[in-house]
């Protein structure tokens, strides 16, 4: 799959029903859109999974409804933290966003390098944008990674591969093609983005995200650590019943640690709609721009942090996540003002309806 850059500006992944017994609604105000309700309410009872939030916000009106097969738990769904794995990135994405506009450093520098001063770059180094935009020729896990992760395979996989390993596989891997030319998925590579991040800047991870992303961006509810189950949702398995432990990402922190609650994310996707006047106004604005596109007639856009999808009025945005036993998806369209995060405790097969569901709703807003 050939891709086509673009310049470099300064686990993506409907049927209707009775809402299920769970939280009451929690609308922005008594008298909250009608057909806003409705269609949140349909997308909940879509989704067969112990616990489902769907989030909007439209032009700063909020609306989250939850519900789920499962009873509702102590703490109120919309209040609980939940696991984005993959969508994690769309944060490492602003994060190296904004260390690049502020001059911290640059996205063409070598990734390696950073990591190990005394090597040379060579020629066609794997570069942070690289990293970022999936073009790094790495593969999606290090290859080493099932062997390592196999004893806890349904558990807790990621926690048996720390920092130091995914380091080392970067460092020695031999790559098949020059970074660049061609587009493939790798958790793997933002890991090696953060850690690369981290060296650059003598930081780490969950004081630097935390310093330069959440706190500005006032987001309290987001935490890159297992909290307990009086903050933290808890996942299942595909057959919706057997519960999964806290997830431990090892060495994987920038490719899927985030946690969060419904209103952070909100609050996390309205700055993207709006970033005039907000603390990040530059890295907002250049997450949004496109620099690459893939596939028969280049037709998937993708930015530094999302992936970009044209509507009829304009593009939407959005990013997918799962973990063992969590489902997540964000996404925001600047040309209706809407945002939406939705949030499921279970992790599905392909087919099943979680993304297809919060795609359309965003999709149809």
């Amino acid at each position: 799959m050939t891709t086509r850059p673009v310049p470099w500006p300064g686990d993506p992944l409907g049927v209707t029903g009775e809402l299920p017994p769970g939280d009451p609604p929690l609308d922005a105000s008594a008298d909250a859109d009608d057909d806003v309700v409705r269609r949140l309410d349909a997308a909940v009872g879509a989704v067969d999974a112990p616990d489902v939030v769907f989030a909007l916000s439209r032009h700063g009106r909020r609306t989250v409804r939850c519900g789920g097969s499962a009873p509702p738990p102590c703490v109120a769904r919309h209040e609980l933290r939940y696991e984005m794995g993959s969508a994690s990135k769309t944060f490492t994405g602003l994060l190296l966003a904004h260390l690049t506009q502020t001059g911290r450093l640059s996205a063409a520098e070598p990734a390696a390098t950073i990591l190990d001063p005394t090597r040379p770059a060579g020629p066609d180094p794997v570069t942070l944008a690289h990293l970022i935009t999936h073009t790094s020729g790495l593969p999606g896990l290090p290859a080493d990674f099932f062997v390592r992760a196999l004893p806890t395979w349904r558990t807790n996989p990621y926690a048996r591969y720390p920092a130091e390993r995914v380091i080392d596989a970067f460092l020695r891997h031999r790559r098949r093609r020059k970074p660049g030319t061609r587009w493939h998925y790798s958790n793997f590579g933002v890991a090696v983005l953060g850690h690369a991040l981290m060296a650059a800047t003598a930081t780490p991870w969950d004081e630097l995200l935390t310093g330069q992303v959440l706190r500005p961006l006032r987001l309290s509810g987001t935490t890159l650590c297992p909290g307990g189950t009086d903050t933290d949702a808890v996942g299942h398995l595909r057959d919706g019943t057997t519960p999964t432990p806290a997830l431990s990402v090892g060495g994987f922190q920038a490719a899927g640690a985030v946690r969060a609650t419904p209103h952070d994310l909100l609050t996390f996707l309205e700055a993207h709609l709006d970033p005039a006047g907000r603390p990040l106004t530059d890295a907002l604005r250049a997450v949004r721009r496109p620099v690459l596109r893939r596939g028969l007639g280049h037709r998937h856009v993708h930015t530094v942090a999302w992936f970009q999808h044209p509507t009829e009025h304009g593009p939407m945005y959005f990013h997918g996540g799962a973990t063992l036993g969590q489902q997540a998806f964000l996404g925001f369209r600047p040309d209706t003002g809407t945002a939406l995060a939705a949030m499921c405790t279970r992790r599905f097969r392909a087919r099943d309806a979680f993304i297809p569901t919060a795609y359309a709703l965003l999709a149809e807003a």
